[in-house]
């Protein structure tokens, strides 16, 4: 532990701090979790870009977001494993900040690529005549591009505000990865306009991409509504569920953590949503749109025959 003036140049990662048989049992559970994430995702990555049927822009939307889950778990899961393997784990400080940095972009990112994803089905729906004109490569590349690009600049502030505060109260940090509610408890240097900083801008992040798929989705609903045959409805509701269920997934979990008025006061509890977010969420969302998009179910069956028929030759 660091004594008081002296600054930290490592930190030991505390993690769930449980008694040694529930330590290994959650060691193998996540484990599998992180093998499924990295499975189903990579093969999203790869169907969407074998299948011609999936060469659109919601699909290319899809892949993005499957390489953020792939990215996202492995800044994460990796440390949870070794931490759940050792009882603890050893972090130097530019590591941490590595970490916090690229689990902050990765978060970010998927935040706006989801608004992005929103504002596609509203011009899929709302003006599917000019789609493919409204939709352009450069058009879609563009989007992603500005996405990677917002979050990248939230990230570099946020991790240059967060470790320009000086920690020397202890460097035993509270949790499994480099968050900032357990860093800012070992502050022992003035945080409070460094957190207005860090908190307006994931207010800012957050509030921006919801206010995106919010929009999106009030015109069409609107849209939804005035179609006169009920299959007419259902069919065109089917093409945003996928999108909906992993935005309330997402967002539910992160407004939890980031605009609760108690953040940081029960890390306890944060360890619990964080799991959720940052290893079974990415886990999900492949299944969530493999479940519910039939042009993914089909090239899926078409894929798993090719495999089937060079197996046999």
């Amino acid at each position: 532990m660091a004594e008081n003036g002296t600054a930290v140049t490592e930190f030991i990662l505390m993690g769930f701090q449980l008694r040694g048989e529930l330590q290994r049992g959650l060691f193998f559970v996540f484990l599998v979790l992180y093998l499924i994430t990295m499975g189903g995702n990579l093969g999203m990555i790869v169907l969407v870009q074998s299948d011609p049927r999936l060469q659109t822009p919601m699909y290319f939307f899809l892949s993005h977001l499957s390489f953020l889950d792939v990215c996202y778990s492995s800044v994460i899961v990796p440390q949870l494993l070794e931490i759940l393997g050792t009882d603890k784990s050893v972090i130097t400080f530019e590591h941490c900040a590595t970490q916090f940095f690229f689990f902050t972009l990765c978060a970010s990112t998927e935040c706006f690529l989801l608004a992005v994803m929103a504002y596609d089905r509203y011009v899929a729906v709302c003006n599917p005549l000019l789609y493919a004109a409204s939709m352009t490569p450069q058009t879609c590349l563009g989007l992603v591009a500005g996405a990677y690009g917002g979050a990248m600049f939230n990230s570099v502030v946020r991790t240059g505000c967060t470790f320009s505060i000086s920690f020397c109260k202890s460097n035993h940090v509270d949790f499994f990865f480099c968050d900032l509610p357990p860093l800012l408890k070992l502050a022992c240097s003035e945080t409070g306009p460094r957190e207005q900083v860090i908190y307006l801008l994931a207010f800012l992040v957050i509030t921006t991409s919801i206010s995106v798929i919010l929009i999106s989705y009030l015109f069409i609903i609107r849209a939804i509504l005035k179609i006169r045959s009920a299959g007419g409805k259902a069919k065109t509701f089917s093409t945003c569920a996928s999108h909906m269920t992993a935005v309330a997934l997402f967002f539910g979990t992160l407004m939890f953590i980031y605009l609760k008025g108690n953040m940081g006061k029960s890390l306890g509890e944060d360890k619990v949503v964080s799991v959720f977010y940052t290893v079974v969420i990415p886990m999900l969302n492949p299944v969530i749109y493999s479940l519910r998009n039939k042009e993914v179910k089909e090239a899926l069956k078409k894929a798993l025959n090719r495999v089937r028929v060079s197996q046999v030759e």
